[in-house]
């Protein structure tokens, strides 16, 4: 894949979270990824997973933005430097950074996604 289209497909990830569309976020993996999200836990599988996911982000955020302010592509692997910021259901403000590392298969699909970010941070900010 190209790094543009690598690059298209990191946005559609990002754009898909955001707006917490669970079909559009899920279009983008292949059927049998992976997603250690974050790091340091047992890896999701997507398909398998997807709804609770983004039923989770619903749970919690009203609004949702992301940032990607550096994406780095080698072969067919892209590290996304991200922020997001969030308001809670209840009004907080929340931000919260990470990088995560994307593998793209052959058919342009992610196959794999490394989240390395702090839950704890983001958590500590909605209950404070």
């Amino acid at each position: 894949m190209s790094n543009t289209s690598i690059e298209k497909l990191v946005a559609a990830y990002f754009a898909n979270m955001a707006s917490m569309n669970p079909e559009g976020w899920v279009e983008n993996f292949a059927e049998d990824a992976l997603s250690y999200d974050p790091v340091g836990e047992a890896p999701a599988k997507v398909h398998e997973g997807f709804r609770q996911f983004i039923g989770q982000l619903q749970a919690v955020f009203t609004k949702l933005e992301a940032t990607t302010e550096d994406i780095f592509v080698g072969g067919n692997e892209a590290a996304v430097k991200w922020t997001m910021q969030g308001i809670s259901k209840s009004g907080k403000s929340v931000t919260f950074a990470g990088i995560t590392i994307f593998e793209i298969n052959a058919a342009g699909k992610i196959q794999t996604t490394r989240a390395y970010w702090n839950p704890a941070a983001m958590i500590a900010q909605l209950r404070s």
